[in-house]
């Protein structure tokens, strides 16, 4: 069997792959987000204790390793109490992957509403608007056009760093790929494993540069 028969076969179970790659940074990514929003907010906050949980949140996930996280959600929280077995390979990832995820996030959403001019916030309160309402309809959706640069970096940084889930024996591209060297004894297969992920990673670029060139603030 020639190299482009090899190749040619080994494709259908690396798209399969592809599927649990591109699923997982999908959900954890815009988990993240959501979560983000409220840790950036409370961080930003004048109440110590929301500013200090928050801050706490963000330092751990920022300042640990996702691999670890990883692993104690799979096969640390079992052994705290079994209430917290997951036995969804999947659901674990996600759950490790979004609350990651989030700490970045934060950071950088943070840093996207502190770059608004702080007149508007003068503004707003000369309008007689609260914090929320200012945050809610004034100076979030400006934000939201300086986001797409930087969170498109974080989606592209979790799409690779999605490979980790192999050792928890998630079927993404890596791990498939890795199963496939096993049992063919051919590290070939690692060659259309990195041009499906350049695929991915350029599709997802190609996505973000136009989403980002649409709501240019110079335009």
């Amino acid at each position: 069997m020639t190299i482009i028969h090899k190749i040619i076969a080994w494709i259908p179970q690396l798209l399969a792959g592809a599927r649990i790659t591109i699923s997982l940074t999908l959900v954890s990514v815009c988990a993240g987000l959501i979560l983000a929003l409220g840790l950036a907010l409370g961080k930003m906050s004048k109440k110590k204790l929301l500013n200090k949980i928050c801050s706490g949140y963000i330092f751990f996930f920022r300042g640990t390793p996702l691999l670890m996280q990883l692993y104690f959600v799979y096969y640390g929280l079992p052994q705290l109490t079994p209430l917290l077995t997951i036995n969804n390979r999947f659901l674990a990832a996600f759950i490790a992957f979004g609350l990651n995820s989030a700490a970045y996030t934060a950071e950088i959403i943070r840093a996207a509403i502190q770059s608004i001019d702080k007149g508007q916030f003068e503004a707003s309160h000369a309008l007689g608007m609260t914090y929320w309402q200012t945050m809610r309809l004034i100076i979030v959706p400006q934000s939201i056009r300086r986001l797409i640069p930087p969170v498109g970096n974080e989606f592209i940084m979790v799409l690779k760093d999605a490979s980790l889930v192999s050792i928890i024996a998630l079927a993404d591209i890596t791990k498939v790929t890795r199963s496939i060297s096993s049992s063919t004894a051919s590290a070939l297969v690692y060659i259309p494993a990195m041009i499906l992920y350049l695929i991915i990673t350029a599709l997802f670029s190609f996505v973000f540069n136009k989403l980002e060139k649409k709501y240019s603030v110079y335009e």
